[in-house]
């Protein structure tokens, strides 16, 4: 495991990327909105923060589990490497096929609510739930397979992957997943294909019990199976409150859409960092370097931040009013939301480790969704003010 001293080479590349997928995955966002399957199906709006949460939770717990294994030396092994890697493979489609079948559900439903007089055809429910499975299936297919050969390569390197995995899990998983969703769901509403959407949704969960008996069969995986959904679907429902947020505010202030998923991305990866070293140190029985940790992480959160806003400012995306009293608020609400993340990530680690729960599998979906209300909350609040008193002008519809 490295010590503080190599925290901050390790940790900014990852972190660096990870802006820069998030930054993609918003700039994708914003073309999709246009297309016509999202234009016709409003259910998808509500799908994508929904799913993008789900699916980060799932990418994230592997790459703080596999991490741990790593720095427990049991990837040294070749047996149990092999092992631990098709055992954590066929978990994630387990639990990717039943989460992208709940977050489907769910966004219909929500959508119900929020626009009772909108009739739901049978068609465009078979489009979201079938469109939700492919996508978190196949993404993470990718990105568990990924992040498998990422952590076993930092072994081999010395490179703590808890520095790294989940800012990578994190940022490539939006980007992944938003890409195929969208090209799942503009396939499934050409009407040419009318029942290719009935056959996935059936091969989706016939699929289910085939990949659930090859972890019931690892036994290094074969405790997870039942455990761990709990936190999943909770922080599936805590995350909805700030989809629920932005959509009531998206069209109001000028950027809004574009930095919420910055400033949560990047204060709840330097949060998952913080608590996947904190987990393997438990495992380990090795005393972390908590308040030195603490000042390192926080520290990286400035320059990144104006990395973003310089890049924002030289392209011109977003329609922002880069003002420096706009710049002061926001590098503000970024402070207190990652020195927020940092200490919930440090008090939930310590707190499921002491009633004997497995911090890797609980902390990360709490932490994440419970940033993403803090964040998102912050800058509408920040944008109101800044636009109330005249510092900046951002009240005006995209």
């Amino acid at each position: 495991m490295a010590n503080p001293n190599q925290l901050a080479s390790q940790a900014l590349p990852s972190l660096i990327i990870c802006i820069i997928g998030l930054t993609a995955a918003g700039w994708m966002m914003d073309i999709y909105q246009h297309w016509e399957v999202f234009t016709q199906v409003s259910e998808l709006f509500i799908l994508v923060p929904v799913l993008l949460n789900l699916k980060g939770n799932l990418e994230m717990n592997l790459a703080a589990r596999f991490s741990t294994s790593a720095n427990m030396g049991q990837l040294d092994h070749p047996d149990t490497r092999n092992a631990l890697v098709w055992g954590n493979m066929a978990l994630i489609q387990v639990q990717a096929l039943v989460s992208g079948s709940i977050a489907g559900i769910f966004s219909l439903l929500l959508g119900l609510l929020l626009h009772p007089d909108e009739t739901v055809t049978i068609s465009n429910i078979i489009l979201v739930i079938s469109s939700s499975m492919v996508a978190a299936s196949v993404s993470s297919f990718v990105l568990g397979l990924f992040m498998c050969i990422l952590i076993i390569i930092s072994r081999i390197l010395k490179i703590d992957p808890d520095n790294i995995a989940c800012p990578m899990a994190s940022s490539l998983g939006d980007v992944v997943t938003l890409a195929i969703l969208a090209g799942c769901a503009n396939l499934l509403l050409d009407k040419t294909v009318s029942n290719l959407g009935s056959w996935l949704l059936f091969i989706m969960f016939s699929s289910i019990p085939f990949f659930g008996l090859a972890v019931w069969r690892n036994t290094h995986v074969r405790g997870l199976l039942f455990t761990g959904w709990t936190p999943i679907v909770i922080a599936m429902l805590i995350s909805s409150g700030a989809g629920l947020v932005l959509e009531r505010y998206v069209e109001q202030y000028q950027g809004l859409a574009m930095l919420t998923p910055i400033l949560c991305g990047l204060a709840g990866n330097l949060g998952s960092i913080y608590a996947s070293r904190i987990s393997t140190c438990l495992h380990k029985g090795v005393q972390e370097q908590f308040r030195r940790v603490e000042w390192i992480l926080l520290s990286m959160n400035v320059p990144i931040q104006s990395l973003f806003l310089a890049i924002v400012w030289f392209i011109d995306i977003g329609h922002l009013d880069l003002s420096l009293a706009f710049a002061i608020t926001y590098f503000i609400v970024s402070v207190i939301s990652t020195l927020a993340a940092l200490k919930m990530g440090k008090s939930m680690t310590l707190a499921f480790w002491k009633y004997k729960y497995d911090p890797d599998n609980y902390v990360l979906p709490y932490l994440t969704a419970i940033i993403d209300v803090i964040c998102t909350s912050l800058l509408v609040i920040s944008f109101s003010w800044l636009t109330a008193t005249g510092y900046a002008h951002l009240h005006e519809p995209i």
